[in-house]
């Protein structure tokens, strides 16, 4: 059986749920749908300018998990505007930071240089 999805914290309301070309009626379009925590992955990366730690972070996640989610959330946006598709925003395993809720300290190296990982003994 596999291990429960831990829910990523993301940052709420979105401005907007759907995005799709303009002139272009909704029954002729084909669409894709970007998850919340995906969506969130892209906030913080490309509009904030994070690095991945850091980011990961903010989302209580691990870095390649992150990177995983960022990749995909590109991909899928990528394919939406490469072929004209409607975007929605939807699903995910996710939770809202409160208002009270202060980010975490980002997680990562305690030095630089620092190479530890699986097998080091660190």
């Amino acid at each position: 059986m596999p291990r429960p999805r831990k829910p990523r914290r993301i940052q709420g309301p979105l401005a907007s749920w759907f995005y799709k070309p303009q002139g272009v009626p909704m029954a002729e379009l084909k669409g894709v749908v970007l998850s919340h925590d995906g969506f969130e992955a892209l906030r913080l990366a490309d509009v904030e300018g994070l690095d991945h730690e850091a980011a990961a972070g903010m989302m209580e996640i691990s870095r390649p998990t992150f990177t995983r989610l960022v990749g995909e959330a590109r991909r899928t946006v990528a394919t939406a505007l490469v072929n004209g598709w409607a975007l929605r925003i939807d699903g995910g395993d996710f939770r809202l930071a409160d208002d009270s809720d202060e980010a975490p300290p980002p997680r990562g190296r305690a030095r630089r240089g620092w190479r530890g990982g699986r097998g080091t003994g660190f």
